[in-house]
């Protein structure tokens, strides 16, 4: 629909009790069912750029699951008003949060990150030794800086929210720092 021929990472759709795994986990096919919950989690590349996004529907009415779906874009909302108002806020000082609105609202915070960098494509290898490359515990730079070659750093957000008695999950993620808000650095020098 929108020209895209590739992905930069693995294409997700994960129903009912596979909504719990993380991002690393490859749980088997299953057959999404009535009444189910799914997400979507898909990193297209527009134009040579990353992009990374992700969404939950809910198939029937029930209220947990609708619940966790409504609640998605709300913590997703919070975590970045607190990205835009706090201007040397590390990639720890955002999980954290992150893990204390799941954790307000009811739901476990799935992910043991929040978020990455996103780029130009091919962007730098990211590998778990590079924690600053996350919104993680340990990712201790501050999230608005300059890449290697000088680039404005873009992240995306990505919300993980779980409730294991009811074995459900949720996902929502998207740019974290182009979208309301604006620039990154506050002075218009973004990249794109």
């Amino acid at each position: 629909m929108f020209g895209t021929t590739r992905h930069w990472h693995k294409r997700i759709i994960r129903s009912g009790p596979h909504t719990l795994s993380p991002y690393r986990e490859n749980p088997p096919d299953r057959v999404i069912a009535d009444d189910d919950i799914v997400f979507c989690d898909f990193g297209p590349i527009f134009e040579q750029w990353e992009a990374d996004f992700g969404r939950t529907y809910v198939l029937g009415e029930d209220p947990v699951k609708l619940r966790l779906r409504d609640a998605l874009p709300v913590i997703f909302d919070t975590g970045r008003r607190f990205f835009e108002e706090h201007e040397d806020v590390t990639g720890e000082q955002l999980y954290a949060h992150m893990v204390t609105l799941a954790q307000d609202a009811g739901w476990a915070f799935g992910g043991s990150i929040a978020g990455h960098l996103v780029g130009e494509f091919p962007h730098e290898k990211i590998d778990g030794a590079e924690i600053e490359s996350y919104i993680a515990p340990g990712s201790d730079q501050p999230m608005r800086r300059h890449d290697r070659a000088g680039q404005v750093c873009h992240w995306i957000l990505e919300v993980h929210l779980t409730d294991p008695p009811q074995r459900i999950g949720g996902f929502f993620e998207e740019l974290l720092d182009l979208g309301p808000g604006g620039d990154q650095l506050g002075s218009g020098q973004v990249s794109w």
